[in-house]
């Protein structure tokens, strides 16, 4: 079982999903380290990168050992997403593009982006054609083999306005590799439990087709996964939180894929040499000042459910460098196992129900008039994952 497009696959088809603040360079490589699959970058905006903004475009670098390098791309105007694909394109710097159309956040769905775009269905097949058609125009032009354009979407705004089949079939339409769906309304955000049964129902609508539909939302382990493509037939998966804390995941989903026997959860010793690793992979990525800082979120994802301290727990999310972070490892108390329990507990984000913030009147049409596509162009401003 795998993902196959003219310039790549992916096997076995498991794709990292798209984390704000997570998956840069450091947390991609670390996840490669362990297993096969696809790794997806953080979100970028399509105008922050036209613009050549500086941490933008650090963003959309490349590990020197990523083989396939793959963007998340988020925009609202069809033209500044043409603009910024043929840029990737030109400058090398992706072999596969993903379309944020997930983002539940409300500092952009109140503007009418991320999840609330796909509503509006008239700018949706704008911007969905638009990206293929520039990246098979620009991939011919230059001769090189083409790039697939993805869309990564959530099921809807909430349960009385749907949109994941008329997104899907617009998206076949336009000629996207395939679909990958989180199986959450934006009102869910993060809470509650993912319907699986809108995945199936996704993969039923697309029978005739021959676009793959990814699954995605509350796999928190590989029997989790191997259940999700049984239950609901979809062809791969996407992986979000229940990676968090554990990058060794990819491993186990590797050797569930190829009907091996799943390695075990790492206990503490080796699960403090992992966080030492993630620890030096993000100092030499930003340097020792900000990487370590930037370790500081992960402390609670890689200990959740081991027996550490107040006091320790406390040290390590304030750690301040990397001896620092050597001498509060070694006080863990080593002599444990993983922790089994918690494995199919959520993890990161969860949160409860919210209405979901929109523009003014946004649900009365489903095709965009022309103040709403003026006041939708700053929802580019946000930067968030879906």
């Amino acid at each position: 079982m795998k993902l196959i497009t003219p310039r790549f696959e992916v096997n076995p088809p498991v794709v990292l999903a798209p984390m704000a603040g997570i998956t840069n360079q450091a947390f991609r490589k670390l996840c490669r380290e362990y297993g096969a699959g696809l790794y997806v970058s953080e979100m970028v905006t399509s105008r922050a990168l036209i613009e050549k903004s500086p941490e933008t475009l650090r963003m959309v670098e490349a590990d020197k050992d990523e083989k396939i390098k793959s963007i998340q791309l988020y925009g609202v105007d069809p033209e500044v997403i043409s603009k910024a694909i043929e840029f990737l394109i030109r400058e090398e710097k992706a072999d596969h593009i993903d379309l944020n159309m997930g983002c539940p956040v409300p500092k952009v769905t109140k503007k009418g982006g991320g999840a609330a775009l796909p509503w509006k269905k008239d700018l949706f097949k704008k911007i969905v054609t638009s990206a293929v058609n520039t990246s098979n125009q620009v991939t011919n032009e230059i001769g090189v083999q083409k790039i697939p354009i993805t869309i990564k979407m959530r099921m809807g705004i909430d349960d009385n306005h749907l949109t994941y089949l008329d997104a899907a079939n617009i998206a076949v339409e336009a000629g996207v590799a395939w679909i990958a769906l989180h199986a959450r309304t934006a009102e869910q955000m993060y809470s509650g439990k993912a319907d699986w049964s809108a995945i199936a129902n996704l993969k039923n609508f697309l029978k005739d087709s021959d676009v793959p539909v990814l699954g995605n939302g509350d796999i928190w382990s590989a029997q989790d996964a191997l259940r999700m493509i049984e239950e609901t037939k979809c062809d791969g998966v996407v992986i979000g939180r229940g990676c968090l804390g554990r990058p060794w995941l990819f491993g186990q989903l590797a050797a569930a894929f190829a009907g091996e026997s799943i390695p075990k959860d790492p206990g503490l010793v080796e699960v403090a040499s992992i966080m030492k690793r993630h620890a030096q992979l993000l100092c030499e990525l930003y340097g020792e000042y900000k990487g370590i800082r930037d370790m500081r979120k992960h402390m609670a994802w890689y200990l959740k459910g081991f027996s550490v301290g107040n006091q320790l727990r406390t040290s390590l999310a304030m750690v301040e460098s990397l001896d620092q972070l050597d001498f509060l490892l070694e006080k863990l108390d080593k002599n444990q196992e993983f922790p089994e329990v918690i494995v199919d507990k959520p993890r990161g984000r969860v949160g409860s129900k919210k209405k979901v913030s929109l523009p003014h009147n946004w649900l009365n049409s489903q095709l965009i008039n022309n103040n709403e596509e003026v006041e939708l162009r700053t929802a580019e401003l946000a930067v968030s994952g879906g």
